[in-house]
């Protein structure tokens, strides 16, 4: 019988730490749901999830909230709080945890941060990895690749309503997709592991496939032509030097998870292909972006 435990999820009102929790409570886990936003919609939807005001970058609040857990899952956003706030809050956090007794770190980094990408921030979430590792208290790393929610994101869903799959990069060229939801059921396999899982770092992918197969699947599944489009690095570099490092490494080398070696090791998690996770989803969106276009 599973050891039902208490996390306390960071970042739980966004996609991702929200993936988490849900993963948890779906399980039986009781969950802390750490924002600093706790009035908000996102944090009134963690229904079962018990909701408590604090900042990453607060550690007395995260001290606080973290007292009387027994695990934490760790996550920043670069995108939201910029790569060297994301870096100085990650490592505040888990010197948080650590001065709280938290049994288990799960921190979030991203797939391949350990391997020298140059992308910035690839980079800032190593750094906090490597500041967990240097702790001396029981971690895991938990390291996603692209997710299969990005395609559907505010940036995104636009172009993909007239037609369109844009992304930046070759019609051929493969990249590593995961599902939010397969994520939260990875975290919560490894809140259920706890002891085999310590101290290891772990790369996880659903599915990998080019972006012409891709728009296939989306046609398939949204019952209209999408169309791919291979945006320039340009354009992309126009927008963010970060975003277009990001595409020129995915172009050049890209993501490497041994995909069917870890299915077979983590059973209990479903993984969606990414045929499954476009069947899965809700295509009203598209028309809500495309009335709002």
């Amino acid at each position: 019988m599973t050891t039902k435990r208490s996390v306390l999820v960071t970042g739980a009102t966004g996609q991702q730490g929200g993936a988490v929790a849900r993963a948890l409570l779906s399980s039986g886990h009781s969950v802390k749901a750490l924002t600093r936003r706790p009035d908000s919609d996102a944090a009134r939807q963690l229904a079962g999830a018990e909701i408590v005001a604090g900042d990453l970058g607060d550690t007395a609040s995260v001290v606080k909230a973290a007292k009387d857990v027994d695990t934490m899952f760790l996550m920043g956003n670069s995108y939201e709080a910029g790569m060297e706030e994301e870096t100085r809050q990650g490592i505040l956090a888990a010197d948080a945890a650590k001065a709280a007794g938290v049994g288990h770190l799960i921190y979030s980094s991203v797939a391949d941060a350990n391997k020298k990408t140059g992308i910035p921030h690839f980079e800032s979430k190593y750094l906090v990895e490597q500041h967990v590792e240097r702790l001396g208290i029981p971690y895991t790393i938990s390291a996603p690749v692209a997710f299969m929610e990005n395609f559907v994101a505010p940036w995104s869903i636009g172009a993909l309503s007239q037609g369109t799959h844009a992304f930046a990069m070759p019609a051929k060229r493969v990249l590593q997709l995961v599902a939010l939801a397969d994520i939260g059921a990875f975290v919560a396999a490894l809140v259920e592991r706890r002891e085999r899982v310590f101290g290891k770092r772990f790369d996880i992918a659903g599915d990998e496939l080019s972006g012409e197969d891709q728009a296939k699947i989306l046609s398939q599944s949204i019952g209209r032509p999408i169309n791919y489009q291979a945006i320039p690095i340009a354009v992309a570099r126009q927008q963010s030097e970060d975003t277009a490092l990001m595409f020129e490494w995915f172009d050049r080398v890209g993501y490497d998870v041994d995909i069917a070696a870890l299915h077979r090791d983590f059973p209990e998690v479903r993984w969606h292909s990414f045929a499954d996770w476009a069947r899965e989803f809700d295509w009203r969106a598209l028309e809500r972006a495309y009335s709002a276009a």
